[in-house]
């Protein structure tokens, strides 16, 4: 413990980090400023508390992000007052829509020098409005025992809600003097407290897992399947699937595509194999259990629009993620079957059939020497257990579900899929690969050069970063849009061209930059440079029209094969 005595705000900050601490936390990343000196001052030195100074707002606030995703622990993310926290928007409403522990803090003047063209001073309440799960404005920091219970109160009740899954907003109004000097305010509570005993405080509570429930409605269901999606609990899929033999259909983010059991049943190639209308048929199931979220798979959610069928959502999740608006019943609980069930065996040979029919064709995609897929397939299937892959959004995540084989020692798989936007990614693999494993980050060139500014945090990185980045000068993902045929202005205003030098931006922050043509390439420079400490980046450059037709063309072959397999 490491209470601070010099002036009331140092006080105050002193008990506000040293409960944090005690409340979980063990990270803060700071946005450097004045009028957060106070509490900067104090997190910096708490012992438990490690910090991370990160210079813009907006990557400080993917970083912080980058962190809790690994850790699944609550992060503080601090700045100073104005404008600076309107920056931290963008990784807030990430982590609301992917339930990541965030508690932003954004220091600010005392409500008398408010309204009143005080410098720096904008209206700061519930700036995040409904993107945060609680908001409080902190009291303004005064030496009496009363108010320091308050603070103890309240933070670790944001910490509670922060855990439950979000981001929290605490906003903090602090009088001068900013820094700890001496003024005989706070120094009477030295001894006037028995400190100990104000920290000694129950743990925060735990979950309490309910009884186990009966899956009710598959009774006697013959034709089941379970979705492992997003975020999904390692092994929970497996363990139903187990009980009741159904087939998981695996994202390309779920822990069952590339750390599953070998023996379980696994369908990667669902996207391809339910392309054709024979399979969508002839594998109709009866029921249906998702676990996580839902895979971005269009072909995916649109068979189960179409069937209608009743649908059991696992999650750990308080709002509503069910976007298909079927049949679904949302259990919040840990989930298992209490009886055994009769498989229809034909029925699961039909999807093995299809399964392997598809990963024949889709197989072949490391043949496409300079084709995105084919990178990506590369990456997935070098990286080991022991490593994370940190996926980014648009066309590499989707490659992922596309192309990664089925493994049960492959690396841990992270992604921003709550919004879905390119935002932050750089600055957030930083954070997934600060004091964790050595992290691949897969990226498109646009999500790169939309945080080109996370490349300053560079020299903060304790850990290993590999940037993987596929450069075809521009949006990919587009060129499958309608939006695309007999679009005169498609290129300017859709695939967004680019012709940036990325060996010369990577200069410029002094971050080591190579290039590899071809997958054979990268598996070898992965080899070397993946475990290095540090940040590196490895270009690979591919033809974006030329993806756009190969990525069709291997989707269109593997469905036909699965359908010729099950016909």
């Amino acid at each position: 413990m490491n209470l601070d005595f010099r002036n009331t705000n140092s006080l105050w900050c002193s008990v506000a980090a040293e409960t944090l601490y005690r409340a979980g936390v063990r990270h803060a990343v700071i946005s450097p400023g004045s009028r957060n000196t106070p509490l900067t001052m104090a997190l910096v030195c708490n012992q438990g508390i490690g910090t991370t100074a990160v210079l813009d707002e907006r990557s400080a606030g993917f970083f912080a992000l980058g962190i809790a995703k690994r850790t699944g622990r609550p992060v503080v993310l601090l700045c100073t007052s104005g404008s600076a926290g309107a920056h931290y928007l963008p990784s807030i409403i990430e982590a609301k829509e992917s339930g990541t522990p965030l508690i932003v803090i954004t220091a600010d003047r005392p409500p008398e020098l408010r309204d009143c063209a005080s410098g720096q001073t904008i209206d700061q309440q519930k700036l995040y409005g409904s993107f945060v799960t609680f908001y409080h404005e902190l009291a303004v920091p005064e030496p009496r025992v009363e108010l320091l219970k308050y603070l103890r109160q309240t933070l670790r009740h944001a910490c509670e809600r922060a855990e439950d899954g979000g981001p929290v907003h605490l906003n903090a109004p602090f009088r001068d003097p900013l820094p700890p000097l001496a003024d005989g305010t706070a120094e009477p509570l030295a001894g006037a407290v028995d400190w100990d005993n104000f920290f000694a405080l129950p743990e925060l509570p735990a979950v309490v897992e309910r009884s186990a429930l009966e899956l009710c409605f598959v009774e006697g269901a013959e034709r089941g399947i379970i979705i492992a999606g997003g975020a999904a609990g390692s092994g929970t899929a497996e363990n139903l699937a187990k009980e009741l033999g159904w087939p998981i259909l695996a994202d390309g983010l779920a822990p069952e595509r590339l750390k599953g059991s070998p023996n379980a049943f696994i369908v990667a190639a669902y996207d391809a194999v339910l392309r054709d209308s024979r399979c969508a048929s002839a594998l109709k199931p009866s029921h249906v259990v998702l676990v996580g979220e839902m895979p971005a798979s269009k072909v995916l959610r649109a068979w189960l629009a179409a069937l209608d069928i009743p649908m059991i959502h696992l999650s750990s999740r308080p709002d509503n993620r069910d976007a298909l608006h079927g049949r679904t019943r949302v259990i919040r609980s840990p989930l298992h079957s209490q009886a055994s069930q009769r498989v229809d065996a034909g029925w699961k040979k039909c999807w093995a059939r299809a399964e392997s029919a598809a990963q024949a064709v889709l197989g072949k995609v490391v043949n496409q020497r300079s084709f995105e897929g084919a990178f990506t397939r590369t990456v997935a299937e070098t990286m080991t257990g022991g490593q994370t892959l940190f996926v980014a959004s648009s066309m590499p995540v989707r490659d992922l579900e596309y192309f990664a084989p089925v493994r049960s020692d492959g690396p841990r798989v992270i992604a921003n899929r709550g919004a879905n936007g390119i935002d932050g990614m750089l600055s957030t693999a930083l954070g997934v690969a600060h004091e964790g494993e050595p992290t691949v980050l897969l990226t498109g060139d646009l999500a790169l050069l939309h945080d080109t500014n996370g490349f300053l945090s560079a020299s903060k990185l304790s850990g290993s970063l590999t940037v993987v980045v596929i450069n075809n000068q521009g949006g990919g993902i587009f060129g499958h849009l309608p939006v695309a045929k007999n679009n005169p202005h498609f290129e300017e205003y859709w695939a967004t061209p680019q012709h940036v030098d990325i060996g010369r931006l990577c200069a410029a922050y002094a971050v080591p930059h190579f290039i590899a043509a071809i997958p054979a390439e990268l598996k070898a420079m992965l080899g070397v440079h993946m475990d290095a400490q540090g940040l590196r980046v490895i270009e690979v450059r591919t033809d974006r029209t030329n993806d756009v037709t190969t990525r069709q063309l291997l989707l269109a072959e593997a469905a036909c094969a699965a359908g010729d397999a099950v016909a």
